[in-house]
């Protein structure tokens, strides 16, 4: 599949069926988990404004506010929507952009955690430890495509 459709396509591909192209053992399963859609939910349009926002810090109260809600409530119905506390769902969504930024490309770890919104590749490596049981590079080697003629721990600005 890697070899047809690329290396972006296998990884989604094996991510839905559960099955990692290959796995040194001790990590997370890499399942995609979806959330409500924004038309559904009260929350939505918050959590599709944060999604292209995910490279700043956001706070509870901007989020709250583009829902006209107060914090308090905001708080409780996103919990209710998602399962899970605002600062949660960002981390998530933060991993989720990371993960996909390694898989598609060779963007050094400090420019993916600044581009998914840790602000340091330490706080990257950390949250990705701690979502996915492996290290960003570790993910990387796991997800890199067998032709793409690039050693997996090179780093390119």
């Amino acid at each position: 599949m890697r070899g047809d459709f690329g290396s972006e396509v296998a990884a989604s591909v094996a991510r839905r069926t559960v099955v990692p192209p290959h796995r040194d053992g001790g990590q997370a399963q890499f399942i995609e988990r979806p959330v409500p859609t924004a038309a559904t939910a009260s929350t939505g349009r918050a959590r599709a404004w944060a999604l292209t926002e995910l490279h700043r810090p956001l706070t509870l109260r901007e989020l709250a506010g583009r829902e006209s809600m107060s914090v308090r409530t905001f708080t409780r119905r996103f919990r209710q929507e998602t399962g899970l506390s605002p600062q949660q769902w960002l981390t998530r969504q933060r991993v989720e952009r990371a993960r996909r930024l390694l898989e598609a490309g060779d963007l050094a770890v400090d420019r993916i955690a600044a581009e998914a919104g840790f602000g340091t590749g330490a706080s990257l490596r950390a949250h990705f430890q701690e979502a996915l049981g492996v290290s960003p590079s570790t993910y990387r080697r796991t997800f890199r495509s067998a032709n793409s003629g690039s050693h997996p721990d090179t780093v390119h600005p």
